[in-house]
């Protein structure tokens, strides 16, 4: 059994899921979010979602981590603080030797949903209806749960792949 975590970046809020991967199935570990105040400077928010994100390596002890990665959008400051936050949540797992994988949002909803075009209630209810139990109370949790999920599928691809196996 593999423990995975799911990182949806963000400044104000970086989501967080933790499932356990068995075989083919998923069971749900924990979801939530690190919140920061906007009140704060950027160094210190980051400052707070590095050390949500080590607290969190410490309790769920993950394998591997997987980020959603960045999309850009028209507010160039915006897109800026939100890889700033982005680089945080790779350089995370990084240091405490969690490897670390990326995957666009398009990969995220496809893997979940089976379109990338899937809105984000679409991507929640899969989400709910792969782990049951599942808490979620805020968007950005059962988008870092999608992003746990995907990197489940896409592990499961690379190691038959690595095994010799060919994939149907």
């Amino acid at each position: 059994m593999v423990r995975l975590m799911g990182i949806d970046p963000g400044l104000r809020f970086t989501g967080w899921g933790v499932i356990a991967v068995d075989g083919n199935r998923l069971m749900h570990i924990g979801d939530g979010v690190i919140a920061t105040d906007a009140e704060m400077g950027v160094p210190l928010r980051l400052k707070a979602i590095h050390d949500g994100l080590t607290a969190l390596f410490a309790e769920y002890q993950p394998d591997e981590a997987a980020v959603e990665e960045t999309y850009v959008n028209r507010n160039g400051a915006a897109t800026l603080k939100l890889g700033y936050a982005r680089g945080v949540a790779l350089l995370a797992p990084a240091l405490v030797g969690i490897p670390v994988l990326e995957y666009g949002a398009k990969t995220v909803k496809s893997a979940v949903v089976g379109t990338g075009g899937a809105t984000k209630d679409q991507v929640e209810m899969m989400v709910r209806r792969l782990l049951p139990g599942a808490t979620i109370r805020r968007a950005d949790a059962s988008d870092a749960l999608a992003v746990a999920i995907c990197h489940a599928h896409h592990r499961s691809s690379r190691l038959r792949v690595a095994g010799g196996m060919v994939m149907a």
